[in-house]
Parts: C-alpha cells; structure tokens; sequence
C-alpha cells in the first residue's frame, strides 16, 4: 500500500501547484484535528489524499475531495484496497473538474455512480482576476462597482486580521441572521494558525472608525484563490464593507499570483433562473447570490459526486439517513 507521510505528501503536492486547496497537507490535517483521518496515497506521478470517518462497529466513510488525479485502472484499484482495508462502506469522490458540455465525455471514477448528496457546493461563480485592477473592476456590474467606491469613500478600510476569536463572533451573527451553520471557535482557529504561516491563506477585516464590519478568509494557491468563510455585523451596512472587503481579498489573490476567485457557493440553479429569480427569493443561497452576482464572475457546476459503493447493505441505511439532512 503506497501511503506516504505528510511531509512526503508535501513534497509531493508541491509538484502540483495548481491542485485544489482540500487536497492540501493543511487541510487533511484541519480535519484530522475535528473527527477524520487522513490518508495520503502515491503512486507514481498519481497521488490522492483521502479522509476518512470513523462509522460504528469498525466501519469508515472514506470521502474524496477534488483529487488531482486518479486516471489509470491500477491507481483506483490502490484506492479500492485501501478502503477495503478500512472497512469503508463507500468512498464518495467530488472531482476537480466542471459538469461537462453534452460534447464532452463526463469524468469518472472508475466503478462509481452519481451520488444524490454532494459535500462542497455543486455552483458556483468564479471572478478572473489577470489583468489589471481596472478591467478586473470594469468586468464587474456597474452598481458593485459603485458600492466597492462608496465604502472606501464611507471610511471603510480593510487589513489583515489575526483576532480569531473577533471573526467567530461575526461568524455566529451571520449565521444567526441568515440561518446556516458555524464552526467552532477552535475550528477557524485551526484553519488560520495551518494556512495562514504557510502563505495560502489570509484573515482580512472592513472596519469603520476600528470597529469591525465584516471579515473573511481568503485561499490561493497556484492559479487559483477561494473565498470559504465570511461573516459581517448588523451594523454600518449601508457603508458596504462587504464589497470592498471582497475587492481586498481578490487584490490579496493576485498578489499571490492567482488568475480566479472562486465566490464558493450559490443556489444550484441554471443562470436563467437564478436572474430571473434573485431580486425575489431570500431563502437558502439565494442572498449570497444577489451579493456574488455584481462581481461579474462566471457562473459553474462541480463535476457530480460519485459514490463507489463496497458494502450495498450499509450504502443503503446511509442513503436512508443522508435523505433527511444535507451534508456539510
């Protein structure tokens, strides 16, 4: 079995340096620290880093998240007897790849069919940021424009931040405002002290007058950046921090030599529905959408989730469960 330590995984990583940040030696080692196991498999120039839940009786849930490769037979056989190995029920892979046209062959992993639950968002919008910052604003809708203006002109100002506890607290009004889920305070905490030393991520805050307005994480790595995690009070909105708080992380982006920032996350509907319905529906995504759209990005699905399956009886009571609940 080709497992290789985290420090060989880095190494190894490091010749990839456009793969996605959830395949990162950070990341598997944040969500070792919040019940999973992670994993790292070479094979060659092949190399997954794969998570596993720990399930009753001995039993794992193994999850795959944007892999940089897996394309030959013998390579996805190593993953299979991994799983086997540790009694995984199944592995479900969310590829690093968008929906293909009906021209194109769809991706796949080699044994596994579409899953009805995917973990990160199916769509989302992804802002190009080459060029100057004058065609990247000049890309955007005229009216995000003028708000990213009016909170500078308004005594915005933004920098970097390292008050995690500050950030937790934003994040716990937002989420109590808009209704979806925190993480801990130690969670966020642990994503800043594993990217933020090792230049892939920063913690950035809108004040006004030093009271803080609003507040996100930013990620970038290679040609790529990702907004994860943002919160804002219920104060001073009308000075639209958030907007140029954004503009300051996609600055910070390109700055690291990222060419596009992935918003991560609205509703998964088609373009024309999300237009035709945005100014109306305030559930779910659909706020986060009004905001995300004014910054002129494109809008994209996520290659489906696929689950491979190695023990159809328990697949079956996990289908059972999962139908009552969104993953996260």
């Amino acid at each position: 079995m080709p497992l290789v330590s985290l420090s060989e995984w880095n190494r190894f990583i490091s010749n990839h340096p456009n793969s996605h940040v959830l395949q990162t030696g950070e990341w598997g080692e944040l969500k070792a620290a919040f019940g999973w196991q992670a994993l790292r498999v070479v094979s060659g120039d092949k190399g997954v880093q794969l998570l596993l839940r720990s399930l009753p009786m001995g039993f794992t849930l193994a999850y795959l998240p944007k892999p940089i490769s897996f394309e030959n037979i013998p390579f996805v056989e190593e993953i299979d007897s991994l799983c086997h190995a540790k009694k995984s029920i199944l592995v479900k892979v969310e590829l690093d790849d968008w929906d293909s046209t009906p021209a194109e062959a769809p991706p796949t992993f080699e044994g596994a069919h579409p899953s009805p639950h995917a973990i990160q968002p199916r769509r989302t919008i992804v802002v190009e940021i080459n060029g100057t910052e004058e065609e990247i604003l000049n890309r955007m809708k005229q009216k995000c424009r003028y708000n990213i203006r009016l909170a500078e002109k308004k005594g915005v100002t933004v920098r970097p931040w390292s008050d995690i506890k500050g950030f937790h607290d934003l994040m716990k009004t937002t989420g109590g405002r808009d209704g979806f889920g925190v993480h801990s305070l130690d969670y966020y905490d642990r994503v800043y002290k594993l990217f933020q030393p090792a230049g892939m991520a920063e913690l950035l805050v809108a004040e006004y007058e030093g009271k803080p307005l609003a507040a996100l994480m930013v990620f970038s790595r290679g040609r790529r950046a990702w907004y994860l995690y943002g919160a804002s009070s219920d104060e001073e909105r009308n000075r639209m921090p958030a907007y140029l708080l954004q503009w300051e992380a996609m600055r910070w982006a390109k700055s690291r030599g990222a060419e596009e920032y992935d918003l991560w996350g609205v509703p998964d509907e088609d373009e024309i529905v999300l237009e035709s319905q945005f100014e109306s529906r305030q559930d779910g995504l659909w706020g986060v959408y009004r905001f995300k759209r004014g910054f002129g990005g494109k809008i994209l699905r996520a290659a489906p989730a696929m689950d491979k399956v190695y023990n159809p009886v328990l697949y079956k009571l996990y289908l059972w469960r999962m139908s009552g609940r969104e993953m996260g």
